[in-house]
């Protein structure tokens, strides 16, 4: 049987700004997946504009199907400006949830939104610092319910300096963008494939 790939949160794992389906998180995941040996299905249960309160929802709908699941939130909080604690408090609800039903988790947290070109530069040191705070409190929301936690610094960096790894829009990422997020998210997705087929 393939193993059963979730993902939530927002318009990250939506795949928002990628010119095509196949570049979206869930089918090139499936696809390094696949390169790795391990055959997978995948399902999107992310929204679009979410926020860290509509996941406990997310994780409810897709009941006990997941058997890792993708987490990727923390952009619209930040945002709309909601208190780091809630949103802390809402992923780790949903963290709980997914541990319940036996999934393996895997969380992308927040992005660096300092990156984003609509970001006045007299402005992106503030960004920067909430992200970063918000970051650390996902993390410790997450980790100790056993969440994996991708380390997208590399992707930080590399967004700030190559304005081809956004969209259009310059507030998503491209296909290229999304390579690059995914080359840094299916290592870690791998290592909790593979502890879910070694618990089998």
């Amino acid at each position: 049987m393939p193993l059963r790939l979730g993902l939530f949160g927002d318009s990250l794992a939506v795949g928002v700004g990628a010119a095509r389906a196949e570049d979206t998180p869930g089918p090139s995941l499936v696809a390094a997946l696949a390169r790795a040996g391990v055959e997978a299905v995948h399902r999107v249960h992310a929204v679009s504009g979410a926020r860290s309160a509509a996941l406990p929802g997310q994780v409810a709908a897709a009941g006990d199907w997941p058997q890792v699941a993708v987490v990727v939130v923390g952009a619209n909080d930040l945002t709309h400006l909601v208190p780091v604690a809630r949103a802390a408090g809402d992923l780790g609800t949903a963290v709980a949830a997914l541990r319940a039903v036996g999934a393996e988790v895997v969380l992308v947290p927040v992005p660096d939104l300092s990156a984003v070109a609509h970001v006045p530069p007299a402005l992106r040191d503030l960004v920067r610092a909430a992200v970063t705070t918000l970051r650390a409190a996902q993390v410790a929301a997450a980790a100790p319910l056993g969440a994996r936690v991708v380390d997208t610094s590399a992707v930080s960096a590399r967004s700030a300096a190559d304005a081809a790894l956004f969209s259009a829009d310059r507030f998503h990422p491209s296909s290229a963008g999304y390579r690059a997020l995914v080359d840094v998210v299916a290592p870690v997705v791998l290592d909790a494939a593979r502890a879910v087929l070694d618990a089998a």
